[in-house]
């Protein structure tokens, strides 16, 4: 899949390269998005007091990016994240 020659990917005898380390974390786990987002379906959602089927405005993101509550945060900061990927 990546052609990484590991002459190149191996540190000076300190082990694999952080960036070798990286692509084989990438390789492993393809589907990282959808184990993510598939936790709690719409939570995020509720918590923001929009009807299903509509986007959840900018604002309210970074209101909810700021919540005292980790989870609503890193939920927040994930969706900021997958909208720059459209």
């Amino acid at each position: 899949m990546f052609n990484v020659p590991v002459r190149i990917a191996l540190g000076r005898g300190r082990g694999l390269s952080r960036v070798y380390r990286g692509i084989q974390l990438m390789a492993k786990d393809k589907n990282w998005i959808q184990k993510a987002t598939a936790k709690n379906k719409g939570g995020l959602r509720k918590k923001a007091g929009v009807k299903a089927g509509e986007k959840i405005p900018v604002k309210k993101l970074n209101k909810l990016a700021k919540s005292k509550n980790p989870k609503t945060r890193k939920q927040a900061n994930l969706a900021k994240t997958l909208r720059k990927m459209r």
